[in-house]
Order: structure tokens, then C-alpha cells, then sequence
């Protein structure tokens, strides 16, 4: 083998690393709440008959910033023509829910020991598909899949109601609006060959969600998890006439998302 043949060979890992990227952002989420329950359960064990309350002034400070590492599965609520079977030659729209993520800045106004504000600027990657079958004249029906990308950037404002602490631990529900702007809002995108369309959706879009978590109270950091569902109000459709958005009346995010919080 020659030296410049090694050194291809060299080269071509490199160049196929980056689709690992979501792959390896998924096996650290995965990882990461036992590398907290790592760092709650060794002191315990180690301090079986000694409780310790860790951060012991943090609720009697006014404002509190941290950080958010976020898994999410975003879908369609989506309503069809009543009219679409007849007048054209779609047979059946699915749509797939598709996996995403977020990150994101918290910032939280502490009203009272068990109420606050929390602002959390975000950037949510989301990925749904709509499966299109086609009535043709061969046997088989024409299938296409279109999968719809958005990159969100989000302004959540959120009041959260907590219990009150019990030794380092305390449960909480949320409740609140979010405005979002997509960045990689496709709007603008000349459809003309079938496989090349794209199901063309608005810029921005308002949403209510609501949840509940749990806050743990570590010796440096307060560590949050949280499940959140949204729903968004307007119709995101933008109908170009297409054969993909022409049978379809309506379409609404929706959004279940699994947080983990980080605040100093």
C-alpha cells in the first residue's frame, strides 16, 4: 500500500464524524442522569445516618441562572380537507413523530420560596415526517415521505409552582406561553419536481405548554428534570398548491420535551 493511499484512508474518517453528532448528543443525555444519581448516592452511602442539606440559602436569593440540556419529540396536530379523497388523488396523510433537542439559557425570578418566573431562551431542533400516499394508475400507490426541519428559536415564559423542601428534594408543576421564530423556515423554497417539494410551514408560531419535574439539590448546583407538553394555537400551513399541501386544511406543533436544568 502505497504512503498516499494510508493517507486517504486517514482523511475519510474525519469526514464521516459529523453525522455521529446527534448520535453521541443522544447517548450523553442518556448517560447523563446516572452520572447525577452517581453524585447524589455515594455521599448517602457514605453518610448513611448524617442529612445534609445541601444549598441551604439558594431559595432566599431573588434570581437564579443556569443552563438546559433538552430531549424532545415534536409532531403535527394535523386536519385534512373534508373534501381532499375526492377532489384529488391522495389516499392517506400520515404524520411521524421524529426526534430533536434542545438547549438553552434559564433564567428564574423567585417570587416566594415555592413561586416563580423563569424565562429560558432556547434552540430547539425538530424534525416531524408527513407520509403521502397517491391513488396512480400502476398497481402499486405512489408513496413519498417529507420530512419538515425547523430550528426554533424560542422565548418561553413560565410560572412554576414548588413544594417546599424536603431534605434536598422538591417536586413542582409549570405552566406558561412560548413565542417562537423558526430559523430554518423553508417558505421561501421553489417547488417544482415532486421528490424535491417541501411542505412549506410559517415562520413563527405561539404556543401554551405545561408540565411538572422534580428539583434535586446537589452540594453545588441545583439539578432539574422536567417533562413538558406544547401546543401551538395558529395553523403553521403554508399552502402553495402543491399536491402535498393542497389536501391538507390545517397543521399545529406539538411538542413533548424531557429537560434537565442546571442552576447556580
Amino acid at each position: 500500500m502505497s504512503k498516499h493511499q494510508r493517507s486517504d484512508r486517514a482523511i475519510i474518517p474525519r469526514l464521516h464524524s459529523l453525522p455521529y453528532t446527534m448520535f453521541s448528543l443522544s447517548r450523553l443525555l442518556r448517560l447523563l442522569p446516572l452520572a447525577i444519581a452517581v453524585q447524589v448516592a455515594v455521599p448517602a452511602f457514605a453518610q448513611k445516618r448524617i442529612k445534609t442539606e445541601n444549598l441551604p440559602n439558594f431559595d432566599l436569593h431573588r434570581f437564579h441562572f443556569g443552563f438546559l440540556l433538552g430531549y424532545n419529540t415534536s409532531d403535527f396536530f394535523m386536519r385534512m380537507k373534508p373534501d381532499a379523497p375526492f377532489t384529488d388523488s391522495v389516499l392517506v396523510v400520515d404524520h411521524v413523530a421524529q426526534p430533536g433537542f434542545n438547549l438553552g439559557i434559564v433564567a428564574s425570578f423567585n417570587m416566594t420560596p415555592n413561586l416563580s418566573l423563569r424565562f429560558i431562551p432556547s434552540l430547539s431542533f425538530q424534525d416531524r415526517i408527513l407520509s403521502y400516499t397517491f391513488r396512480t394508475n400502476d398497481p402499486k400507490a405512489a408513496k413519498y415521505d417529507k420530512p419538515i426541519e425547523s430550528t426554533w428559536l424560542e422565548f418561553p415564559l413560565l410560572l412554576k409552582m414548588r413544594s417546599d423542601r424536603i431534605n434536598n428534594f422538591a417536586v413542582y408543576v409549570i405552566a406558561g406561553g412560548k413565542y417562537s421564530i423558526d430559523m430554518a423556515s423553508q417558505k421561501d423554497v421553489n417547488n417544482e419536481v415532486d421528490e424535491e417539494v417541501v411542505v412549506k410551514l410559517q415562520k413563527f408560531d405561539y404556543s401554551a405548554e405545561v408540565g411538572g419535574g422534580m428539583d434535586m439539590f446537589l452540594p453545588y448546583f441545583k439539578f432539574g428534570v422536567e417533562l413538558k407538553f406544547g401546543v401551538g394555537f395558529p395553523n403553521l400551513l403554508l399552502d402553495d398548491g402543491t399536491r402535498f399541501s393542497a389536501p391538507l386544511e390545517s397543521l399545529r406543533s406539538k411538542t413533548w420535551t424531557l429537560t434537565f436544568t442546571f442552576e447556580g
